[in-house]
């Protein structure tokens, strides 16, 4: 019988990495060339300047102006939609059976709108916990509660 391949994605807004779990006592492995890192600037370079300034229709009193979006949002939601294409076509090659992910909430929210339907179809399980600076030795006792590892 063949083992059930159960990815772990464990993600941000900025960077990702995927491991696998052949079952039960088997632990995980990195998944080979499956880390993944945004290019998008940092937040403070986004706002290195100053908000533009408009003047009042009454009188002549000014005003900063807010941007219309935060782009650093916009890039941290482009990740995500990213990482949801990459999902789809290891799962089209069928690379993996299961998946579990593992971000923030906000980055969680964030993969959850952008996977496809076939990607959402084999989550198996979600983790609110942001572990992408978590050595791989210590990933297996955060996953305990979602996976037998």
């Amino acid at each position: 019988m063949k083992p059930t391949r159960t990815w772990i994605l464990i993600a941000d807004g900025a960077r990702a990495r995927i491991f696998v779990n052949l079952g039960p006592g088997k632990g995980i492995e990195a998944v080979e060339g499956a880390e993944f890192e945004s290019d998008h600037p940092q937040a403070r370079d986004y706002y290195a300047d100053k908000p533009g300034r408009t003047f009042e229709s009454a009188n002549s009193m000014r005003h900063a102006m807010e941007a219309p979006h935060d782009p650093h949002r916009e890039a941290k939601r482009a990740f995500a939609a990213k990482l949801g294409k990459v999902l789809r076509d290891r799962l089209f090659k069928k690379e993996f059976d299961r998946l579990i992910l593992v971000a923030p909430p906000t980055s969680l929210g964030d993969l959850r709108a952008t996977l496809p339907d076939s990607v959402q179809a084999v989550v198996a399980a979600e983790l609110d916990n942001d572990l992408t600076n978590t050595p791989a030795v210590e990933l297996p006792e955060h996953l305990e509660k979602v996976l037998a590892v």
